[in-house]
């Protein structure tokens, strides 16, 4: 057997180790066209909840380019369904980042798979003006309707479209956010100037809620609740300003003298500055074309955009386990 030269055989190592180490940069890059499930930290991906044209987009922050969106009218939404997606209020990752799960004022609520586009469940929740939705550890949903004053559970049944089963009101005044706490297995809501905190049944044929306790907080006029980034904490915006609530000691501080604000959302470092939806408003233009830190500076501007909120789009480990698969409660 003939033996290479040893400088043949070093030349050679180091052409496969350049081509191991190539391939492996280009497995861990997303293109603009494509949509980061992962969660990985060099792609930098916001989701909105857009009113523009009633649809939800994810956009990519370094490119400025829409690389996802899903609107109802296209989708598998029945025709005399869209008519319960006017005015897209939310929109948040959910399933490790696989699906993204959207509602609208009049009513409309969605799980959306981002691989296909697919609406997997949708549901009408009452004309109480829906903004927020939150997915439940069994797969159930709860929603919060402001002018309704409600919370509502639906059980997650992916069996039929639209979903017309099971429902249940507990009643809160301007019903705004939900958010599960995965930590403590508990349902926060922020309402007036109290933030209450509702244990889950965990009944599949027949979900409810139970309050459980409640925090006075320093301001009224709750509007978006939601988890700090590698927090035990919550983030919340009031008709004049921002809060971080500490939920082990339950402190509330103030973080911006920021007003209008309808959406706040951080991340893991410097590189994903904590940002905001402020309305243009407080009448009638609700929305923005661009998307702010709590300098007030702008991280993103979509020329037309009408964003009612906007969300980093990174695996949510306060609120969920990291699962992948819908979970339907049975």
């Amino acid at each position: 057997m003939k033996t290479l030269p040893i400088k043949t055989m070093v030349v050679a190592g180091l052409i496969a180790v350049c081509m191991i180490q190539c391939s492996k940069s280009s497995a861990g890059n997303t293109t603009p066209n494509e949509i980061d499930t992962t969660g990985q930290k060099d792609v930098r991906q916001i989701v909105f909840a857009d009113q523009s044209v009633n649809r939800v987009v994810i956009a990519d922050v370094d490119t400025k380019n829409v690389v996802w969106e899903w609107s109802p009218a296209t989708s598998n939404v029945a025709p005399g369904d869209v008519k319960w997606f006017v005015n897209m209020s939310d929109a948040k990752p959910v399933y490790n980042n696989k699906y993204i799960l959207a509602n609208a004022s009049t009513g409309g609520v969605a799980l959306v798979r981002i691989a296909d586009k697919k609406t997997v469940f949708y549901a009408y929740g009452g004309n109480g003006n829906v903004h927020s939705t939150e997915v439940l550890p069994d797969g159930n949903l709860v929603i919060a309707a402001s002018t309704g004053n409600y919370l509502m559970l639906l059980r997650m049944d992916t069996s039929a479209l639209p979903y017309t089963g099971y429902t249940k009101k507990i009643a809160v005044n301007d019903a705004h956010n939900v958010v599960w706490d995965k930590k403590r297995q508990e349902l926060w809501t922020a309402s007036k100037n109290k933030l209450y905190g509702f244990t889950y049944n965990f009944n599949c044929a027949a979900p409810d809620l139970t309050l459980k306790d409640s925090v006075t907080l320093p301001a009224s006029g709750c509007h978006d609740l939601f988890s700090v980034y590698g927090k035990d904490s919550l983030w919340l915006s009031t008709s004049s300003k921002i809060w971080a609530i500490n939920l082990q000691t339950k402190a509330v501080t103030e973080q911006s003298a920021l007003a209008r604000v309808k959406s706040v959302s951080s991340g893991p470092n410097e590189n994903y500055p904590t940002i905001l939806m402020q309305s243009i408003d407080t009448d009638q233009q609700w929305y923005n074309d661009k998307v702010i830190d709590l300098k007030g500076n702008t991280v993103l501007q979509l020329a037309g955009l009408k964003a009612y909120k906007g969300r980093w789009m990174l695996v949510n480990s306060f609120s969920y386990d990291g699962t992948s698969e819908v979970r339907v409660c049975k």
